[in-house]
């Protein structure tokens, strides 16, 4: 399959403009509507339902309840021997003595064939110790990924794929909070995911910089910005394939999962899964790759050697590919004799061969 050849780098501003309008919307959605987050965030209403009908299905119990005005409904079945014998439907807090409570109650009732339904108050599950412990742990393995990365490959490398980290996270949060999506304690064990996966992602396309680094300062790959370009295509049918086949499996748990098959405790894992690796291969390839080139570019050797590439083609020294195609065909009697170095560069000058005699 024939290379690519796609400008990453020169097309990177426009998208990083569009990149950052959508952050700047995302942001003030956030900070304006806030974020919807779930039951398990907040706290709710918990109803328990004992001796339930054998044929009932979660389904019915969500839509029983969201039949009463209730919200955020979310509908476990307890099983013995692969049969429903009861049921815990919680939803946003109402008060348990109101009217609305008791037409829930009724409802639920009804619908499930219970002998029994209990109705308390539950707080929220996901409190301020579980939030803290996830961010000093997101902290640590950002710092441990920034000394790998730092030691295996380059400075700058870290610093680039932590910023296509950030921007992965911040755009999917921002997604969640524009269309309204419920967050829930699944939906922040997906972001944690979309880390590794973006993560690898990036640390592909540099691992490939880094193999062609080796061919910096030769002609048809002089700066490093043209290095990062051809490593970037070099990676770009591995990179959509990899996301191809991660994103089917991910687009069937939630379409076909929580949709068909009505496994709706699914929906939001798949879901931030979803569109968080969609950002992901957009971003190592449109944001680290680029942001990598950039922060290169302004170190006084790489300043030296586009220097030295733009005297070069100033002067008449051609790329490599062209010095080839211009070269004699292979057997014939000009190709029998040995040429130097110096032919590349007869070629911009006097355009003759000169020959090793």
């Amino acid at each position: 399959m024939r290379t690519p050849s796609i400008d990453f780098v020169g097309r990177a501003p426009k998208l990083a403009i569009v990149s950052v309008t959508i952050l700047a919307v995302s942001i003030v959605s956030v900070l304006v509507r806030g974020l919807d987050l779930s039951i398990d965030f907040v706290g709710g209403t918990s109803f328990v339902l004992t001796d339930v009908a054998e044929e009932l299905t979660a389904d019915e119990l969500r839509m029983a309840a969201e039949s009463q005005g209730a919200t955020d409904v979310i509908a476990q079945l307890q099983l013995t021997d692969g049969r429903p014998t009861g049921a815990t439907v919680r939803m946003e807090a109402i008060e348990p003595a109101s009217e609305q409570a008791v037409a829930v109650r009724d409802a639920l009732v009804l619908a499930s064939g219970a002998g029994d339904a209990v109705v308390s108050f539950v707080g929220p599950t996901w409190g301020e110790r579980i939030t803290r412990q996830a961010l000093e742990a997101l902290i640590v393995f950002l710092i441990v990924i920034v000394i790998y990365i730092s030691l295996r490959l380059d400075v700058k490398m870290a610093i680039a794929a932590v910023v296509a980290l950030v921007h992965d996270v911040a755009l999917t949060i921002g997604i969640y909070a524009l269309v309204g999506f419920n967050v829930s304690p699944a939906t922040v064990i997906a972001l944690l995911t979309i880390l590794g996966y973006s993560l690898y992602d990036t640390v592909v396309v540099f691992d490939r910089v880094n193999e062609n680094s080796i061919t910096l300062g030769d002609p048809g790959r002089r700066t490093y910005i043209e290095l990062v370009n051809s490593s970037l295509n070099e990676v770009l049918y591995r990179s959509i394939n990899t996301s191809i086949t991660s994103i089917l499996p991910v687009g069937a748990l939630l379409f076909i999962g929580g949709r068909v098959l009505g496994a709706t405790t699914l929906q939001d894992l798949a879901l931030a899964l979803f569109v968080g690796m969609g950002v992901g291969i957009y971003s190592s390839l449109f944001i680290a790759g680029p942001l990598l080139a950039w922060m290169k570019m302004r170190e006084p050797a790489e300043q030296r050697r586009a220097a030295k590439a733009a005297r070069g083609e100033a002067t008449g020294i051609q790329a490599l590919p062209e010095t080839r195609a211009a070269m004699p065909a292979a057997g014939s009697p000009e190709a029998r004799a040995p040429i130097t170095t110096d032919y590349v560069r007869g070629q911009g000058k006097s355009g003759k061969r000169k020959r090793r005699r």
